[in-house]
């Protein structure tokens, strides 16, 4: 039996399923009984009857405190706390937990999450201090709820034990980490220094997981790398994550780069899943007029907008630059591909990016967890929604083996930069 409740005043969502089997009795009075005839019990078996409804002599009565969308919520328990056969199984914290969890399900929104109060406590801000201490992998969860290695951290543990970008994280020591939010699941595979996790990883294109055991490291966070050399015409510059400084590491790149001669950009946001917003809208103006104007708009379920702006950073306003994303380019990735893109400022070219375009808070929950929410969406400053598809590039450059796929688009990036500032040649 299936019932739906609309959405109520308070946001909310209920969906119970009731599923009911029961063996038909051979009388009222012995509850179980059947017929000796086996061909009876192989007709009571097919068939099952619906079981007689079994009224209390003085009915539930839901307290005012709980509203009535969620009062078949407090009689189910109720219910389960007078009859059910073990009591012992009856952990009202796990309940509550779990029925967070199955209204979240409805929701059908990976980015809307239930966290445990371990989770909430413990501390994820070591990443702004310039190093934590993990395997080293950039993750995501994908469309489907998986968690996603966007990319190893170059030099980290990850890398070193043959953990690739496109991989799908299914175990961690033993554990399944199905139905876990994004922040619960990296909880569990980060740790200290020195200790070892083991992961049950399927690589990209693989048909079966293979198990991976991880010694966690001190991993340095370095979000501006320099890929061409000095000299080189074209600066390649890739940038890893947004991170409060990378802005400032990004500046000092590209100013040293033009001052050695270069004379194109190559912006890199491959496997890049994201960071502060506040970064991405430094580094987005360093390249935009102050005449630009936006960067991007958010807008929540009200309909209420709130407009990022460029700021005055500018640093590269004409130097001719393209933009390198791929499937894997998400979130703040996506709000520069869109804001240069609409801009006309940078040619992007690769594959479509991830779609991770949404806004989340976390609320406190009473038991010390938390409710991390989607309240808004990212729309690019033409009005484009990031959420969902993703955004596609100006050139399609797309190959099913990744490295492949790397450096053709970088090779098209040299010639695209090529017809912005001529092939060189005299």
């Amino acid at each position: 039996m299936l019932r739906r409740f609309k959405l109520n005043r308070y946001g909310m969502a209920i969906i119970v399923l009731v599923a009911v089997l029961s063996v038909a009795c051979g009388s009222d009075e012995t509850p179980g009984a059947v017929d000796a005839d086996p061909a009876a019990q192989t007709t009571v078996l097919e068939s099952p009857e619906f079981p007689k409804i079994v009224n209390l002599e003085k009915p539930v009565v839901r307290p005012d405190a709980v509203p009535e969308d969620l009062g078949i919520v407090w009689e189910a328990w109720s219910y389960l706390l007078d009859d059910y056969v073990d009591a012992s199984k009856l952990d009202s914290e796990d309940f509550s937990e779990q029925a967070v969890r199955g209204m979240l399900r409805v929701l059908d929104d990976p980015q809307t999450s239930y966290l445990t109060p371990a989770v909430v406590t413990g501390s994820f801000s070591d990443v702004f201090r310039g190093d934590f201490e993990g395997i080293g992998a950039h993750v995501n969860m994908n469309r489907q709820g998986k968690l996603l290695i966007v990319s190893p951290i170059p030099g980290g543990p990850a890398e070193a034990a043959d953990i690739r970008a496109g991989d799908i994280i299914l175990e961690v020591d033993g554990e399944s980490i199905e139905g876990l939010s994004l922040l619960e699941a990296v909880s569990k595979i980060r740790g200290p220094k020195g200790s070892t996790v083991t992961l049950l990883v399927k690589h990209l294109g693989a048909l079966d997981p293979v198990t991976i055991a991880v010694k966690r490291g001190v991993i340095p966070l370095v979000s501006v790398i320099l890929r061409s050399q000095p000299g080189d015409r074209f600066a390649h510059v890739r940038i890893t994550n947004f991170y409060p400084n990378t802005a400032e590491k990004l500046r000092e790149v590209i100013l040293n780069a033009i001052a050695d001669g270069a004379e194109g950009l190559i912006l890199d946001v491959r496997n890049n899943d994201g960071g502060t917003l506040n970064a991405v809208v430094d580094i987005a103006s360093m390249f935009l007029e102050p005449e630009d104007d936006l960067v991007l708009y958010v807008e929540k379920g009200d309909g209420t907008r709130t407009d990022w702006r460029v700021r005055v950073s500018a640093v590269a306003q004409d130097i001719p630059m393209v933009l390198l994303v791929n499937e894997r380019s998400a979130s703040s990735s996506e709000v520069l591909a869109g804001a240069l893109q609409d801009h006309e400022r940078a040619t992007v070219i690769g594959t479509s990016t991830f779609g991770k375009g949404s806004v989340n808070i976390l609320r406190p929950l009473s038991n010390g967890g938390g409710l991390y929410i989607t309240i808004a969406h990212w729309y690019t400053p033409l009005g484009r929604l990031i959420q969902g598809d993703g955004l596609t590039p100006d050139i399609v450059v797309e190959n099913r083996v990744p490295r492949d796929a790397d450096v053709q688009q970088l090779r098209r990036a040299i010639e695209e930069l090529e017809q912005m500032v001529g092939s060189g040649n005299s």
